[in-house]
């Protein structure tokens, strides 16, 4: 991408940045479907990963790590604002709410831990998969690198995030990372279409399609 920023690129980072930010606040609910117990996150945690299919596959590793970083950095500004907000003193006729505030908004420190964890290693490793197997494959076969890479990186995110945060409770019996991984790659899988024509079509109209031949893969290097 050199130095150029383009207006498409900014819409996919913004995207994937509302996804984790959305996927981290409603996190907190436990649905029941088909007789999985699962994250309410899960509706939309899946498409970060797709757009940052879409990052990597079309502006390469070194975009998307900075991207990865800016919305680990979002999250952090939210997450902040959220504490905040709760240790302020609540208005005389709000404060029944409190209580209410606390449980849907506030963060238990061990679930926020593995929340970050999660992603940092579960985003990288998604990233770095889909560069490397764009390589080996010389760009065909999309496909098997979005699902190969969701498998990877949606494996670690849900098996950190499940046994950091739900170690030793009901919770972490109640909930399969192995039932919550093939739902989240079952997810991607359907997606493949969607995925396909986003990324035709910011190849085609940015005029790019980036191969990380050169790029070092420190996920700590914010600049090559």
């Amino acid at each position: 991408m050199g130095n150029r920023v383009s207006q498409r690129f900014i819409v996919i980072a913004a995207v994937f940045i509302t996804c984790l930010i959305t996927a981290n606040i409603i996190a907190v609910k436990l649905i029941s479907i088909g007789g999985l117990i699962l994250p309410a996150a899960i509706i939309i945690f899946p498409l970060s990963y797709i757009f940052g299919d879409i990052l990597t596959e079309v502006y390469g590793f070194r975009a998307a790590r900075k991207v990865i970083w800016l919305g680990f950095l979002c999250n952090l500004i939210v997450v902040l604002a959220i504490w905040i907000g709760g240790l302020l003193p609540a208005a005389p006729f709000w404060e029944g709410k409190q209580a209410a505030y606390d449980t849907i908004l506030g963060y238990v420190p061990r679930v926020l831990l593995a929340s970050f964890v999660a992603y940092l290693i579960g985003e990288f490793a998604n990233s770095f998969v889909l560069a490397k197997m764009k390589i080996k494959t010389k760009g065909r076969w999309l496909w098997t690198r979005t699902i190969g890479s969701t498998i990877v990186g949606q494996g670690l995110d849900s098996a950190i995030f499940i046994t950091i945060a739900f170690a030793g409770t009901p919770e972490f019996v109640a909930i399969s990372i192995v039932h919550l991984w093939l739902v989240k790659t079952g997810y991607e899988t359907v997606a493949t279409p969607f995925t396909y024509a986003v990324v035709n079509y910011l190849k085609k109209k940015e005029g790019i399609d980036t191969y990380d031949y050169d790029t070092r893969f420190n996920p700590f290097r914010i600049s090559d």
